[in-house]
């Protein structure tokens, strides 16, 4: 249950990140990093997919990229999990099944509808978010 709660957060967070991540630079020195980083971000297809999955479902009631709101942030997530499949697929099927007690006590809510591909895709989307 707790990892699909952070499969759900990832997703809220990714689609929140595409409109943050310009804003996120703070120097000179760091503004190149950010702007290739969200480039190749951009150009990668799990990337793209993720982001619209994530922003044609429910996903950003709850979280958003780089803040916690009802569930944690996706980039929290992406920080807490390495980008396996074996992580890929167990949050994708918390997405699904919903759960609580990874980031509190509050509950994800199930997304039945979900299917496996579109959740595993979402997962994708946000574990590209993590701080390198």
């Amino acid at each position: 249950m707790k990892k699909y709660f952070v499969i759900v957060a990832v997703v809220a967070a990714v689609a929140a990140c595409n409109s943050n991540t310009n804003s996120s630079t703070t120097s000179d020195s760091s503004a190149g990093t950010s702007a290739s980083t969200s480039s190749d971000l951009n150009n990668n297809p799990d990337y793209k997919k993720g982001l619209d999955l994530i922003a044609s479902n429910d996903c950003l009631t709850c979280h958003k990229v780089d803040e916690k709101v009802t569930g944690p942030a996706y980039r929290d997530v992406a920080n807490k999990y390495d980008n396996t499949d074996a992580n890929v697929k167990m949050l994708a099927q918390k997405v699904i099944t919903g759960g609580s007690g990874n980031w509190g006590a509050v509950a994800m809510t199930p997304h039945p509808s979900l299917s496996q591909a579109d959740a595993e895709q979402m997962v994708k989307y946000i574990l590209l978010l993590k701080n390198k």
